[in-house]
């Protein structure tokens, strides 16, 4: 292959790895390995070009990034969420907006087909919720099934099912992204099914004081899975100038780090069900309290910390 080809079928890959501040340390890793097949291939075929002296110059940024890396790792754990999970999800940013419009849209549909279907709702939400809420809404008590359990056993059941439903949500994106997007859907309509069941017995603003003091971690974190599943999918689907394979493998990573990073936040909405949510009821101002802490908590940190951070280490490094 002449010079000028070999360039050209890679000058597009090569200017995309020039940009290595917005790296995750997998990519960073995969790129650095490409990089040295394509110098050595560039050392083989044109020694001393000025292809072989790019490339030298590139790969060595990638060996800098990757040793203090190495270096930062030794920090503990802790800085996994203090700067690689928050630059993950600005990374993610469009397909985690996607999935978030996706589930909004399903929560549309359930709402509209609650209002046209009586029976839609139980087809949804199963007999045996709707009849216990319907005799809890004649006691005064719409939310008494969130004080039915003991509130131990009630923690560890709860988020061991939403740290489940988030892995599945995940996993399912192996089917071309097609299975993770149907779990969101259903989870979006049984949302607006829910919800408009209860603003059909005029209790639409107390479910809301009631089941947002939790919902609103569980639910952004369900659409974060749901994002990381699409991004495992996607990568397979669109590979772009990588072969299919890597793509995959990259894509998968990626999204595995997104989900595992989402458990202190499902450990969190557990914890608020099991012992917030029962007193709503009684105290709605109890449930305004932990939406306003629960939705400054999910705008702060997943919205505002990571645009924050990507700047300020984008800046430093310009």
């Amino acid at each position: 292959m002449k010079e000028a080809r070999f360039v050209s079928q890679n000058k597009e890959k090569w200017e995309k790895m020039e940009h290595v501040s917005h790296l995750d340390t997998d990519s960073i890793a995969s790129n650095y390995v490409i990089l040295s097949d394509d110098l050595s291939y560039a050392k083989t075929f044109y020694p001393g070009s000025d292809v072989v002296k790019y490339l030298n110059q590139l790969i060595s940024v990638y060996q800098i990034n990757i040793y203090g890396q190495e270096r930062s790792e030794k920090k503990g754990v802790l800085s996994f969420w203090v700067r690689e999970f928050p630059l993950l999800l600005y990374r993610e940013r469009r397909t985690l907006l996607f999935a978030f419009l996706f589930l909004l849209f399903a929560a549309l549909i359930g709402v509209f087909s609650t209002a046209k279907d009586d029976t839609f709702v139980r087809l949804i939400l199963g007999d045996a919720y709707v009849d216990e809420t319907l005799e809890n809404i004649e006691k005064g008590t719409p939310m008494g099934i969130y004080s039915s359990s003991d509130e131990v056993n009630m923690f560890f059941m709860i988020t061991a099912n939403n740290i489940k439903v988030a892995f599945v949500a995940f996993v399912f994106g192996i089917f071309f992204s097609a299975g993770t997007l149907w779990i969101l859907f259903t989870n979006g309509v049984m949302l607006g099914a829910f919800q408009y069941f209860f603003f059909q017995h005029g209790l639409l603003l107390h479910s809301v004081m009631s089941v947002w003091a939790h919902g609103t971690f569980e639910i952004t974190s369900i659409i974060i899975a749901g994002g990381a599943g699409l991004v495992m999918g996607n990568s397979f689907l669109f590979p772009g100038t990588y072969k299919r394979s890597h793509s995959f493998r990259n894509g998968a990573l990626r999204g595995i780090k997104i989900v595992t990073g989402l458990i202190p936040f499902f450990i969190i909405a557990g914890w608020i069900e099991s012992f917030i949510t029962r007193y709503a009821d009684v105290y709605p101002v109890v449930g305004a309290v932990a939406i306003l802490l629960s939705l400054g908590g999910v705008v702060g940190y997943f919205v505002v910390y990571p645009y924050y951070l990507h700047k300020t280490e984008t800046n430093g490094k310009d």
